[in-house]
């Protein structure tokens, strides 16, 4: 297959079956449109038994009763073949993609033939029948195929057993074959097998038997490109930082919006130095050892908020671990400097988490700023490769400890390092906990090669769609997009969340590429 098109990979995890429907309609109607992708999306479906246009509820063994009641969902689907079923363990992978002139014939063998490779790779002989389509090893069905083609784009596709329950196929005629016996990797080959190694092995003979290019140097997407619009605003912001030796997350942390941020005259400050105790790995700031705590800083810093005329600034710091307090003091020290020149500008923390040491919070939260923020960054099960020094609940405690203070407590998450959908879902319902009411979801760009590289380029649309959930979840006010960062418009977010006038704020907020420059 000649594509045109790069192949985006999606690990959604385990999903619903019928959310993953209604999710790939979405992404049929996506790839309709001229500059989409296409997309291999790869899922896992709690206990559900899917009867396709060729079948009927006469391929049930059982009543649609007892199938319940055996904790099994059923589902008509638009897909071909007749019923199956799905359940933990089981690779499903479904490929959205444009056929263009290929024949239909030749992406089904193709298609099974991906998974095939993986089989053979184990040692397994995977066999084809004629007229019967699906793979089998040993005289027992192994992989089942159903598609469906709208205007030559595909959904559904192809299930392969790995290590999943098999008992549940009693239950139905599998494929409509009376006494078809089915079988898993695992049981063939009498030893565990791990699902996301089956997955990893999937996508690149996806790749190879499809075409596509394997791992391709690609630029960012269309959506992560910016005009750059440089202004005498813009220099003067960087020259003061320059004069009042001061430091700020924009240029520490190579952010995407640094440009614009400074040609509207604002920033984010970072205090207590340029160095980080930690070694985050997706992280631009330096690490290494860190200077001695610069008490004039806070002065300064309160100077640069009077001379930029800012009604609405941003404090967050490197992490301290070196200091008995984290660092607390220097930001409580900055609020009181900053409130003395200017006492009228509201004040947002974006704060580490202090080892979850009580004092260094306390002393945070009774400073009373106007906006508490503390990221969370990624889903639990990314913390090890990307934050192994920081602790999940840890910082779950954090913005607990700020929403029980009173104060107005804001999060985020990076979206693109690897997560599932599932993951996704569960982070956010588990800060909603905290009692944090503010969000921000934004795509992670890797500051360089030795960094955690990015594991996908998270559309549009589909920052739409967790904001949807946020809000579902019941977020006060989402900011999410590709470009979206914590600290992003953060005094226009502020007043979306404080007033309940949003009609000018929310549209640059929830797109961020729609900018004053544009």
């Amino acid at each position: 297959m000649k594509s045109e098109k790069s192949l985006e990979v999606q690990d959604w995890g385990q999903i619903e079956y019928g959310a993953a429907c209604d999710l790939q309609k979405q992404c049929v109607e996506e790839r309709l449109t001229p500059k989409s992708n296409d997309r291999l999306i790869l899922v896992e479906h709690p206990p559900v038994v899917t009867i396709g246009r060729s079948g009927d509820f006469s391929d049930l063994c059982i009543s649609k009763v007892l199938l319940r009641n055996l904790g099994m969902a059923l589902f008509e689907s638009d897909r071909g073949g007749k019923a199956t079923f799905h359940g933990p363990g089981q690779m499903v992978a479904y490929p959205i993609i444009k056929l263009y002139d290929l024949d239909l014939h030749w992406y089904v063998q193709t298609l099974l033939t991906a998974v095939a490779d993986v089989l053979t790779e184990y040692g397994l002989n995977p066999i084809f029948k004629e007229g019967q389509p699906g793979i089998w090893v040993a005289g027992k069905k192994i992989a089942s195929i159903g598609i469906a083609v709208k205007q030559r784009i595909t959904s559904h596709g192809v299930a392969l057993n790995v290590n999943n329950d098999l008992s549940a196929f009693q239950w139905i005629i599998p494929c409509g074959h009376p006494g078809e016996v089915m079988t898993s990797m695992e049981k063939e080959l009498g030893y565990p097998v791990n699902l996301e190694v089956i997955k990893k092995k999937f996508v690149l003979n996806f790749h190879k038997c499809f075409g596509y290019h394997i791992n391709p140097i690609s630029p960012h997407p269309d959506w992560l490109r910016l005009p750059i619009h440089h202004s005498p605003e813009g220099a003067k912001v960087e020259g003061l930082m320059h004069d009042l030796h001061l430091g700020t997350v924009c240029q520490s942390a190579h952010c995407p919006n640094l440009i614009e941020c400074f040609n509207r005259g604002t920033a984010t400050f970072m205090i207590l130095g340029e160095n980080c105790t930690r070694n985050c790995r997706f992280c631009a700031v330096s690490k290494g050892r860190p200077e001695p705590l610069d008490i004039g800083e806070p002065g300064r810093l309160a100077e640069a908020v009077k001379r930029m005329g800012l009604s609405y600034v941003v404090i967050t710091s490197v992490t301290r671990d070196d200091l008995p307090d984290g660092g607390a003091g220097q930001f409580v020290r900055t609020l009181a400097e900053i409130r003395s020149v200017v006492p009228k500008t509201r004040i947002e923390i974006l704060v580490p988490d202090f080892k979850g040491s009580t004092p260094a919070l306390e002393q945070i939260c009774a400073s009373r700023p106007d906006m508490f923020n503390h990221n969370i960054e990624t889903v639990p099960g990314l913390y090890e490769s990307v934050r192994p020094q920081a602790l999940f609940q840890r910082s779950l405690d954090v913005l607990s400890f700020a929403a029980e203070k009173g104060l107005s407590v804001k999060s985020g998450l990076m979206l693109g390092l690897g997560e599932r959908r599932d993951e996704v879902k569960a982070t956010l319902v588990e800060i909603k906990k905290t009692g944090c009411d503010c969000l921000t979801l934004g795509q992670y760009l890797a500051p360089s090669k030795d960094h955690v590289p990015v594991e996908r380029y998270i559309p549009p649309s589909e920052f739409d769609q967790w904001a949807s959930t946020a809000r579902a979840l019941g977020f006060r006010e989402v900011a999410a997009g590709p470009l979206v960062r914590s600290s992003y418009r953060a005094d226009e977010f502020y007043r979306c969340v404080k007033t309940e006038d949003c009609t000018d704020v929310v549209p640059k907020l929830r797109n961020p590429l729609r900018t004053d420059a544009q």
